[in-house]
């Protein structure tokens, strides 16, 4: 599914290195930069694909999403926002399935930079009724950094749900996640990790007092994935196993063996913005 962004025929080049494309019913900003190749949907300011140059893809994409409007695109950075999980509806919120703007943009020898924005309208008060600017920064290149930047005031729980691309789900750990965590599987019940955390079945965890980076060791591509977390309360890991891949009408059978969640988020701790103090969350994403 990645490659076939890259493919797709060019409608307008915005740079040298940004053009907007097509997918289905989508616009999609493609980058091909000397340094990287990337994609980011106008709907949701939705990352869907980033690998450094001479690397494998490191962000996931299912090839049974549907690229839709409206519809929420499985895999990539999803921004979830203004809340998390089912607190209202959508669940993760509206920002996933809005579309937003392109408002700045730059790029020099090293990668490039762009701005998405997305304000309030009649549609986003009929679902929560609060005037806001939000403003998603993506730093390209060698490395990933996403910014999520609010502004207004109000409380928002938040995360950036990146959806990492691995070998072999049986090969993987996760390290760098701190204790305690929520057992989202477990009735919510509150447990200590003993170890890395490993994947044996569904595995669906809020971490609430994490470690500053994470590290994502995939034996079997032979490579080890940073994620650094910025301003966040917690960090969230998330494999759906076999049986709830299964019943995903946008997963293949077998997707869960080829991807693994580890989001940045404030869950538990509601963020606020305020007109003089935006709240922010960020990650920044390489490999080791």
């Amino acid at each position: 599914m990645t490659a076939k962004l890259f493919t797709l025929p060019v409608l307008k080049q915005i740079t040298p290195a940004i053009s907007q494309r097509q997918i289905d019913e989508l616009p999609v900003l493609v980058i091909t930069h000397p340094k990287l190749r990337a994609a980011i949907t106008l709907q949701g300011a939705h990352l869907v694909a980033w690998q450094p140059e001479g690397e494998e893809p490191i962000i996931w994409l299912s090839k049974e999403t549907a690229f839709q409007p409206g519809v929420a695109i499985r895999g990539g950075v999803p921004i979830c926002w203004p809340w998390f999980g089912p607190a209202g509806k959508p669940s993760h919120g509206f920002a996933r399935n809005l579309a937003w703007e392109l408002t700045s943009h730059s790029e020099n020898e090293q990668g490039v930079e762009l701005a998405l924005t997305l304000k309030d309208s009649a549609e986003t008060r009929e679902l929560w009724p609060h005037a806001f600017t939000l403003t998603a920064k993506f730093t390209l290149g060698e490395t990933c950094h996403i910014e999520l930047e609010s502004t207004g005031d109000f409380e928002t729980t938040s995360a950036l749900h990146a959806y990492f691309n691995i070998g072999d789900i049986d090969k993987v750990k996760v390290t760098g996640l701190g204790q305690p965590f929520i057992d989202k599987v477990n009735s919510g019940k509150e447990s200590e990790l003993q170890g890395d955390l490993t994947f044996n079945g569904q595995v669906d965890r809020i971490f609430t007092q994490p470690q500053a980076t994470s590290l994502i060791v995939d034996s079997a591509l032979n490579r080890t994935l940073v994620v650094e977390h910025h301003h966040n309360s917690d960090v969230i890991a998330w494999n759906p196993g076999v049986e709830l891949s299964t019943s995903m009408k946008d997963m293949a059978d077998d997707s869960y063996k080829t991807m693994v969640c580890v989001e940045t988020g404030c869950v538990t701790q509601a963020q606020k913005s305020t007109a003089s103090k935006p709240a922010k969350l960020a990650v920044t994403i390489s490999k080791k």
